[in-house]
C-alpha cells in the first residue's frame, strides 16, 4: 500500500516536472485578457463539472474574496453553484443546457467565460462556450488535451497533459492559484 502512494506520487512529480518545462504563455495571455476585463468593468463566469465544478467555485472565490492580497472584489461567478437553475434548466430543457442558460441570461459582451473540462469533450461545458461565443463574450478553455473539441471551440486555451485525470486535475488547481497571483499583481 505504501508503494502504491509512492508510486502515485511519483507519477505526479513526473507530471508535475513537464508543467514546470511550459512555456506559460498561455497562462500568461488568460491572466492579461481577464484582469483587462475587470479593469473595463466586465466579469468572469466560471463553469465545469465534478471536480472541475470545485475548481471553477475555487477559483471564483479566490477572485471575489482574496488570494494573496487584500484588494477590492472582482466580479467573477461560478455558474455551477446555483442548484436551482442547473436543476430547472436540466428539467426544463437538458443537461448539455445548464450553462448555455444561464449564460443567455447574464452573459454580457466584453465579459469572459473560463470554462474546465479535464476531458475536454465534456458537452454542456461545449454548449457554454457556444453560447458565450453568440453573446460575445471571450472564451478561455482549462483542459487536459491539447486537441479537444473545448479547445477547438474556445479563443484561448489552458493545456495541461497528463494520463491521469486525478493529476491534470491537482495541476488545474495549480494554473487557477498561478491566474490568481498574475490577476492580483496585475490589478
Amino acid at each position: 500500500m505504501i508503494q502504491d502512494l509512492k508510486d502515485y506520487l511519483k507519477g505526479f512529480q513526473d507530471d508535475f516536472n513537464v508543467f514546470l518545462k511550459k512555456d506559460f504563455n498561455d497562462i500568461l495571455k488568460a491572466a492579461e485578457l481577464i484582469s483587462k476585463a475587470f479593469k473595463e468593468g466586465n466579469k468572469l463566469l466560471v463553469c465545469g463539472n465534478g471536480g472541475s465544478a470545485s475548481d471553477a467555485q475555487h477559483f471564483a472565490a479566490e477572485l471575489i474574496g482574496r488570494f494573496k492580497k487584500n484588494r477590492p472584489s472582482l466580479p467573477a461567478l461560478a455558474l455551477n453553484t446555483d442548484t436551482s437553475a442547473i436543476t430547472a434548466i436540466a428539467n426544463d430543457y437538458n443537461y448539455e443546457t445548464i450553462f448555455a442558460r444561464q449564460i443567455q441570461g447574464i452573459g454580457n459582451k466584453a465579459d469572459i467565460l473560463l470554462a474546465i473540462s479535464t476531458s475536454g469533450n465534456s458537452k454542456n461545458i461545449i454548449e457554454a462556450v457556444r453560447a458565450a461565443k453568440e453573446k460575445k463574450l471571450l472564451t478561455i478553455s482549462l483542459t487536459g488535451k491539447n486537441k479537444s473539441l473545448l479547445s477547438n471551440e474556445s479563443d484561448y486555451s489552458i493545456f495541461v497533459t497528463s494520463k491521469e485525470t486525478s493529476h491534470i486535475q491537482e495541476l488545474h488547481i495549480i494554473v487557477l492559484h498561478l491566474l490568481c497571483i498574475l490577476i492580483e499583481k496585475k490589478l
